[in-house]
C-alpha cells in the first residue's frame, strides 16, 4: 500500500517523527520543572539559613490575672464548708490606634545560580492605647493580675536584627520570646509598676525594629484603626491578604503604598484576644481564615482557633525564566506543526521532494530553542535569552532552508516565517492575560494562508501518487 502510494507513506513518517518530537518536548518541559524545583529549594535552603517570610503583629499589652471567690457547700450531715474558687485568664489590651512605618531594601541572596529575593525592612510602630480594666465575673471576688508585657509578634524571630522599646517615652529592656504557647517568636518587655491594675488612663508605645524576611512582608491589623505605610526599591510588587492598599504608587525604582483599616472591617483584634496565632503567611492567611472562622463559631468565641488575618505584599520577580520557559515549551508543537506546514505546502506548490528525515532535522532545530533558552536564561537576563537562542535557530534554519527548499530566497521566506513566530511567541508569553486572544488570531491566520495558496490544487491527483495515475494514450 505504502508502495503504491507515497503520499501516505510520508504522512505515516511524519506522523512518527511529530510523535519524537513531542517526546522531546516533553522531556525538555521535565527539565524545566527539575530546574524549577532546585530553585525552590534554593528558596528553603535561604529560608532555613536566615528567616522566612516575616508577619509583624503588635503591640499589644497583656498580663496574666487570677480571679478568686469563696463558696460554701453543705455536707451530708450539716456541715458546711468553704471553698475557694479561681478563674485564671489573660487580660489583652491591643491599641486603638496603631501606626506603622516600614522602609524595605532588598537584599538578594544566591544559591548557585539561583537568586532569592530577602529583604531587610526598618519599621517605626506608634501605638496607643485607651484606658481598659480587666473585668471580674463576680462582684464577690478578689482579683489580682501579673505585671503587664508589652509584646511584638513575628514568623520568624531569626531575622530581628534590633528591636528597641518605649512606653510613654520609657525605654524598657526587652525579652526574647512572646511567652505565648500559640505564637512563641518575638520579643517582650515587662511593664514596670509590679502588679497591673490596668490603663487608667491612656499610654503610648513606640517600638523600633530592624527585620530580615524572604519574599514576603505582612501585617496584622490589631488596632481599632490601623495604618501601615511601606517604601521599598522593589518595582514588582504583589499585594495580598485579607486587604488590599488604599493608595500605592509603583515606579521604575520601587513604590509606597498606604493600608487603613478599621476594626469595623476586620476581626483580627478580636482574634488575637482569643489566642489565635499569625497566619502561615498571605496566601495562608486567606486559605485558613474562612476555615478559622468557622471553627471559632463552632467551637465558642473562649476557644483559640485558627489564626489572625493580615495583609501585605510579596516581592515578585515578573521574568521568572522557569514559569516562561515553561509557558514557551507548550507552544513547542504549535511550532513544530506550522514549520512543517510551511515546508509541506512548497513542496506540493514547487512539486520538490522533501525527505521525511529533513523533516525530522527541522523539527530538532526547533525543538533546540527550548533547551537554548532554558540553559541561556540561567546566566542571562530573559531577554536576552531569547533573542540569542530565536537567532541562533533563524539563522540554522535559514541556512537550512537554502539547500531544503532550492534557493535562497525561498530559505530567507522560510527563516522569516520562523521568526516571525518566536517573534509572535515573545509577544504571548510578555502578554499574558491577552495570550488567547492573539494565538487565536494567529492560528485563523495560518489557517487562512493555507486554505488560500491551496484553493487550486488537486488533492484526489495528489493522494492518487503517480504510480496509481493513467498514463496518456
Amino acid at each position: 500500500m505504502f508502495k503504491n502510494n507515497p503520499f501516505l507513506a510520508k504522512a505515516v513518517a511524519l506522523l512518527a517523527i511529530m510523535g519524537l518530537l513531542v517526546m522531546a518536548l516533553g522531556q525538555i518541559g521535565s527539565l524545566t520543572d527539575e530546574r524549577q524545583s532546585r530553585f525552590f529549594e534554593a528558596v528553603q535552603s535561604i529560608e532555613q539559613a536566615q528567616a522566612s517570610r516575616q508577619t509583624l503583629l503588635g503591640p499589644v499589652l497583656q498580663s496574666t490575672c487570677k480571679e478568686e471567690w469563696e463558696t460554701t457547700e453543705a455536707t451530708a450531715t450539716g456541715t458546711k464548708i468553704t471553698k475557694i474558687q479561681q478563674r485564671d485568664f489573660t487580660h489583652t489590651v491591643t491599641p486603638s490606634q496603631l501606626k506603622v512605618q516600614s522602609t524595605v531594601a532588598m537584599e538578594p541572596r544566591y544559591r548557585g545560580l539561583f537568586k532569592v529575593n530577602t529583604y531587610a525592612t526598618k519599621a517605626q510602630l506608634q501605638a496607643s492605647f485607651a484606658p481598659s480594666q480587666p473585668q471580674k465575673e463576680r462582684a464577690d471576688s478578689r482579683l489580682s493580675c501579673e505585671p503587664a508585657v508589652l509584646l511584638v509578634e513575628v514568623s520568624d524571630g531569626r531575622g530581628i536584627r534590633d528591636a528597641q522599646v518605649k512606653l510613654q517615652g520609657e525605654a524598657l529592656s526587652l525579652q526574647a520570646g512572646t511567652r505565648k504557647d500559640q505564637q512563641r517568636h518575638g520579643f517582650h518587655a515587662i511593664v514596670p509598676g509590679g502588679a497591673w491594675k490596668g490603663l487608667a488612663s491612656p499610654v503610648s508605645a513606640e517600638v523600633s525594629l530592624e527585620l530580615l524576611g524572604t519574599s514576603e512582608l505582612a501585617f496584622a491589623p490589631v488596632g481599632d484603626d490601623t495604618t501601615v505605610e511601606i517604601k521599598a526599591d522593589w518595582p514588582h510588587p504583589s499585594f495580598g491578604g485579607r486587604f488590599l492598599p488604599a493608595s500605592k504608587d509603583v515606579r521604575e525604582d520601587g513604590f509606597s503604598a498606604t493600608w487603613k483599616v478599621s476594626s469595623l472591617a476586620t476581626s483580627a483584634g478580636r482574634d488575637f484576644t482569643r489566642g489565635a496565632g499569625l497566619c502561615q503567611g498571605l496566601s495562608g492567611g486567606r486559605a485558613d481564615y474562612a476555615v478559622t472562622a468557622a471553627a471559632t463559631a463552632a467551637a465558642g468565641a473562649g476557644t483559640p482557633v485558627g489564626c489572625v488575618e493580615t495583609f501585605g505584599v510579596t516581592f515578585i520577580d515578573p521574568v521568572n525564566p522557569y514559569s516562561l520557559s515553561d509557558r514557551a515549551v507548550k507552544y513547542g508543537l504549535l511550532f513544530i506543526v506550522l514549520s512543517f506546514v510551511a515546508v509541506g505546502l512548497v513542496e506540493v506548490l514547487k512539486n520538490l521532494r522533501v525527505h521525511p528525515i529533513q523533516y525530522l532535522l527541522v523539527g530538532c532545530a526547533l525543538s533546540s530553542f527550548f533547551l537554548l533558552l532554558l540553559s541561556l536564561s540561567e546566566h542571562l537576563p530573559f531577554s536576552v535569552s531569547y533573542g540569542v537562542a530565536s537567532a541562533a535557530c533563524v539563522g540554522l534554519l535559514t541556512f537550512y532552508g537554502r539547500h531544503l527548499l532550492g534557493g535562497w530566497g525561498y530559505g530567507a521566506t522560510f527563516g522569516a516565517g520562523v521568526g516571525g513566530l518566536y517573534s509572535a511567541l515573545y509577544v504571548l508569553l510578555q502578554m499574558e492575560q491577552t495570550a488567547l486572544v492573539i494565538g487565536s488570531v494567529l492560528l485563523f491566520t495560518v489557517l487562512a494562508a493555507v486554505m488560500v495558496l491551496t484553493r487550486r490544487i488537486d488533492w484526489y491527483t495528489l493522494l492518487r501518487g503517480p504510480a496509481s495515475q493513467t498514463p496518456s494514450a
